[in-house]
């Protein structure tokens, strides 16, 4: 049986982590630690809507779990072990599919490295909308994030919809 290499899932997964990292650096040495979500501290790229900022998540997602960071980051650890253990199941030999979990991958392996690098994880982009939704977006300003955590979400709902395709081909 011919050895499966993942080019296009290490390339993407590479990319994401590296991009990440790079600009997790630039956010720590151009804006203060712990910057506010108002003036003076954060960067206002496009008014009332994009700023950057520096604030450290020692949870997960909306800084869940925030008393928890060393087992999120052995739980790191286990889902990279579990895709890798589990990569035939997950159909990784498939194109489509090497792109939803190079994206998940690169996004667990920037967030993992900031764990373990700064001991939490960077967020940086500030996105406010003109709009509120009760429990979710009370002020209507989604809580700071980063590109690693854009990736992870992307891939899984890439990885999502590819499976729901799946799906829906075979019960036609």
């Amino acid at each position: 049986m011919p050895k499966i290499i993942y080019y296009r899932l290490l390339n993407i997964a590479g990319l994401i982590c590296v991009l990440d990292q790079v600009t997790k650096v630039l956010i720590q040495y151009s804006i203060p630690f712990e910057s506010s979500y108002f003036p003076p501290d954060r960067v206002t790229i496009i008014e009332n809507f994009f700023y950057l900022v520096h604030i450290g998540n020692e949870g997960a997602a909306w800084g869940m779990f925030s008393e928890y960071s060393g087992i999120l980051t052995l739980l790191s650890f286990a889902v990279l072990f579990f895709i890798y253990y589990f990569r035939k199941q997950l159909e990784l030999q498939r194109g489509s599919v090497q792109i939803a979990f190079g994206l998940l991958i690169g996004g667990i392996l920037g967030n993992l490295i900031d764990r373990i690098r700064v001991g939490h994880v960077i967020d940086f982009i500030d996105i406010h909308l003109p709009f509120t939704l009760p429990y979710i977006l009370p002020y209507g300003r989604w809580p700071a994030f980063n590109i690693a955590d854009s990736a992870i979400v992307i891939g899984m709902l890439f990885y999502l919809l590819l499976s729901l395709s799946d799906t829906k081909k075979k019960i036609h």
